[in-house]
């Protein structure tokens, strides 16, 4: 049902309807698109549809009054188990909420003219094509991971899918449309390891963006120009990036009431006292983490580099007595933009989520990337091989081998050496990635004309 309904009139309304994928790293990116359709078109409403249990966790957060909620049953009984059985989650996901949706159309206010789904909502484009509603895709990683699974049949062709690593993984796919020379290694893990059960779904998802009206990148233009220049060529529907869809607007707000950890530290005034570039944030994410014998490499080797750490623990501190030590602090959450845009912040540990990796780079920070699965693995060639921003830690994703306290400890050291020349040059390359993301969302700037060409479409859609 509808939740917090916006004062409308009478009038004939630009109605919205936002439908992200339930899970964090696809709601983030979907909020942050809605919230700047709404500053760019104040009229608009847009309705945001999440399962109800999703509601119960992103209710309080802050949004603008005529984005409003509604809701669609929970797929499975506790969605908190998705980690558990992803493959599980994602085929509910994929079966079970197509139904409950439609319904929710019919019931709502005000007819709605045009639909923002995530495009693993696959079956969202086949609902708005039957009932006339223009279809926007939304791919919330990038776009070169996109171009990887839409081409998916040369690297069939190839022999490079499916392979085995052991036997195949130094081999180099040269022909994708737009990307680099790329080992197979550094694709998606999907194509590979244990997340193959899921594959046809992915491959379906995209395959479905064919029959949508536009397709939305979360990625900036410049970032990945080549790839979406490709892909512009391929599709007769118009194709959008608008990244980074990420609260880069947010920056300016005062957020003083959300810097205080659960522990009652400021970490804001925390940061505020540590010398500029000094602190390694660290982060992996908020789904999946690595086995707890690495975590206990990774904590050790950090703590003994002697470097100061801002960790991100996601609520279990155990390994951080008192939530930290003289060289750091272990936080539960943060405001992980505000944090890694501070001038203390001189690197990032990230798993390489897209929304982490599009983070650090409007940030200007580089990365020590250490990607666990999935698109994860791609990103972090991108950041290392592409953009030359980052350090891998493990040079192996699929490998079981741990890196060790030692080497983890000798890494950060030298990451962190801020007189370092190849330091000196990695900043300089960030900052450069940080001002392609400030023109990009500057007015006249790519995204934001991209997202005004989108509006000015459904506009004209309203006066049909």
């Amino acid at each position: 049902m509808a939740q917090s309904q916006t004062k409308t009139s009478s009038m004939k309304i630009c109605h919205v309807l936002a439908l992200p994928y339930p899970g964090r790293g696809h709601i983030n990116p979907m909020m942050n698109l809605c919230k700047l359709l709404v500053a760019r078109q104040p009229h608009i409403l847009i309705t945001f549809v999440v399962t109800e249990e999703w509601l119960g966790f992103i209710r309080s957060e802050t949004k603008p009054e005529n984005v409003r909620f509604a809701t669609v049953p929970n797929v499975i009984p506790s969605e908190l188990d998705r980690a558990k059985d992803f493959p599980g989650f994602l085929e509910a996901v994929s079966t079970k909420m197509e139904a409950p949706f439609e319904k929710l159309l019919d019931e709502l206010e005000f007819p709605v003219f045009a639909i923002v789904a995530d495009s693993y909502m696959r079956w969202a484009v086949d609902v708005g094509n039957r009932r006339n509603i223009p279809v926007a895709s939304l791919w919330p990683m990038s776009a070169s991971v996109f171009s990887v699974f839409h081409h998916h049949e040369l690297l069939l062709k190839n022999g490079h899918f499916p392979v085995e690593l052991s036997e195949r993984g130094e081999e180099v796919a040269d022909y994708i449309p737009g990307l680099p020379s790329t080992r197979v290694a550094d694709l998606p893990s999907a194509l590979y390891g244990g997340e193959r059960q899921v594959l046809h779904r992915v491959l379906e998802s995209v395959s479905g963006v064919s029959k949508a009206q536009y397709l939305f990148f979360t990625s900036v233009y410049k970032l990945e120009a080549q790839v979406i220049d490709k892909l512009r060529a391929e599709f007769p529907f118009p194709v959008y990036p608008v990244g980074p869809t990420i609260p880069y607007f947010q920056l300016t707000d005062d957020n003083s009431s959300l810097t205080t950890s659960l522990n009652g530290l400021n970490y804001l005034k925390w940061l505020d006292s540590q010398p500029s570039g000094s602190v390694l944030y660290f982060s992996l994410g908020s789904f999946l983490s690595v086995s707890s014998a690495q975590m206990d490499e990774i904590v050790a080797g950090v703590r003994n580099s002697g470097v100061r750490y801002f960790w991100v623990t996601r609520g279990d501190t155990s390994r951080f007595k008192d939530g930290g030590d003289d060289k750091g602090i272990a936080v539960p959450w943060c405001d992980q933009l505000r944090v890694l845009c501070h001038s203390s912040i001189g690197g990032f540990w990230t798993h390489c989520g897209w929304s982490s990796t599009l983070e650090g780079v409007y940030a200007g920070v580089p990365m020590l990337t250490f990607p666990i699965i999935a698109d994860q693995v791609l990103n972090s060639k991108q950041i290392v091989e592409d953009w030359k921003i980052g350090w891998r830690v493990k040079k192996e994703v699929a490998s079981e081998s741990l890196v060790t306290r030692e080497e983890i400890s000798e890494l950060v050291q030298r990451f962190m050496d801020r007189n370092s020349g190849e330091k000196k040059e990695m900043n300089k390359r960030a900052r450069k990635l940080q001002e392609i993301c400030e023109v990009a969302v500057a007015e006249g700037g790519s995204s934001i004309t991209n997202i005004d060409a989108f509006l000015e479409d459904s506009s004209q859609n309203l006066s049909k």
